[in-house]
């Protein structure tokens, strides 16, 4: 069974949890950057931009079927393993948990239970920060020379290996261990932080006022009080608007503007999105920010596509496939996530280059169907290809069963059929064994 739990919070109370110093730290909200705010990989998710990319990656990635094949073939193979991981968790849930602790910490581990013939049967998520990865000379063992030091639910430090536990790291440097974007970022997402709660605090102190009414005079709060409420009165509503006011009394109105304007207050937080983006490599569009939408491509589609092609598959996908074929897999299958779907064009650019496909012999109708995720058509005839001239079954002589063909003298024959003729006379006297001179099928005729 596993040793560890998936959602534990550390916690003072809690004896059996370890305060370390990295613990102790995280616990009191983590160290403040120059910014003033702490930034963990909890409280980062308070920035709007970031839990927006960290969902974007994490759910399509989980969406995404992973197909397992056999090696060096694209015939599909069913591994129970990867079709039910977990026995509470469904297949995305999990998945998308592994991918949000690769988004914040660097990195994902999961804990493999065995059966007892020794074949893993299920993968328990484990928290990265309860994992500390040391490079161990490797032995028989342990032949990848990494020791994963795991503190469990009752606060007991255990030493696993890769046979127990699979590390999915992301980009590192060290070759043990994957980077945090968050830390990496720290300094950019606690500004983020910093100006939401500066904005938070200017509008909760009540300072967004619209202007002030001053007048010479001394006034009691009675005698303000009906001043504000007769201005209100007069001023208030669509059906003032573009009203004159008349003020007496000496009374004057002094508009007040945000104060932040010449900070350039709203311009700081829309440039931490930017970095929010440029971190997770997710197009501005996907967060939301739809002002600068076109540095790749001419549309959101082509954005959408670039996405896919530069950031998710080689950053997210392609080490998941590989570690899962490495680790999970047996040495005659490996695994493949299906991208057609996010690669897809709109309609009318998919049926176009369908057309291409299939008139050229490369797909069959159930190559086509199988990339837009539709039943394949059962017998032979929905794996037949066709080869271009002719629409026939790809590798046959369309005109073989015919009879010789007649001396083309007829003038009104196009260059085409006269042509398919003399290839059908050459490909019948290639085949016999002894043919014979200036017979009918002697193409010179």
């Amino acid at each position: 069974m596993s040793l560890f739990g998936l959602f534990e919070r550390r916690s003072v109370e809690n004896p059996v949890v370890p305060l370390t110093s990295t613990s102790l730290l995280q616990l009191l909200g983590g160290e403040p950057g120059r910014a003033g705010v702490a930034v963990t990989e909890a409280s980062s998710l308070q920035m709007p931009a970031v839990w927006r990319a960290v969902a974007v990656i994490a759910n399509v990635s989980a969406a995404l079927p992973l197909h397992v094949y056999a090696a060096g073939t694209k015939d599909r193979a069913t591994v129970e393993l990867l079709e039910d991981p977990h026995p509470e968790l469904t297949r995305f849930e999990l998945w998308r948990l592994v991918y949000v602790h690769k988004l914040l910490w660097g990195n994902a581990y999961l804990q493999k239970i065995r059966n007892g013939g020794g074949q893993v049967v299920q993968l328990w998520p484990v928290r990265p920060d309860r994992v500390r990865v040391e490079r161990e000379p490797p032995t028989p063992e342990n032949p990848g020379g990494k020791a994963y030091w795991v503190t469990d639910d009752h606060g007991v430090v255990r030493r696993l290996t890769s046979r127990e536990i699979l590390h999915l790291p992301a980009l590192g440097y060290d070759g043990v261990t994957g980077c945090s974007p968050i830390r990496a970022a720290a300094e950019g997402i606690g500004l983020g932080l910093a100006a939401e709660k500066a904005a938070a605090k200017l509008y909760g102190s009540g300072n967004m006022i619209s202007g002030v009414l001053q007048s010479e005079q001394r006034l009691t709060k009675e005698q303000a009080d009906q001043l504000k409420a007769g201005w209100k009165a007069k001023l208030s509503g669509y059906e003032s608007a573009g009203d004159i006011a008349v003020l007496d009394s000496g009374a004057s109105f002094h508009p007040v503007t945000m104060p932040y304007k010449d900070s350039q207050f709203l311009e700081s937080r829309q440039f931490q999105n930017v970095e929010v983006a440029k971190m997770f490599g997710v197009p501005l569009f996907l967060l939301m920010e739809t002002q600068k939408s076109t540095s790749w491509g001419t549309g959101l589609e082509q954005q959408a596509q670039g996405f896919v092609t530069w950031d998710l598959a080689p950053t997210w996908l392609t080490p998941t496939e590989q570690r899962v074929t490495k680790e999970l897999l047996p040495k005659s299958k490996y695994a493949k996530y299906q991208l057609g779907g996010l690669l897809r064009g709109d309609s009318s650019a998919r049926a176009t280059f369908y057309r291409a496909m299939r008139d050229s012999g490369a797909y069959s109708a159930n190559d086509i169907r199988d990339l837009e995720d539709l039943t394949p058509i059962e017998g032979p005839e929905g794996d037949m290809r066709l080869q271009p001239m002719y629409m026939a079954p790809l590798g046959s002589d369309p005109l073989a069963a015919q009879g010789a063909p007649a001396a083309a003298t007829d003038d009104s024959d196009d260059r085409a059929a006269r042509a398919a003729r003399h290839l059908a006379a050459a490909h019948r006297l290639l085949q016999s064994d002894h043919p014979e001179e200036g017979g009918d099928d002697d193409p010179q005729q």
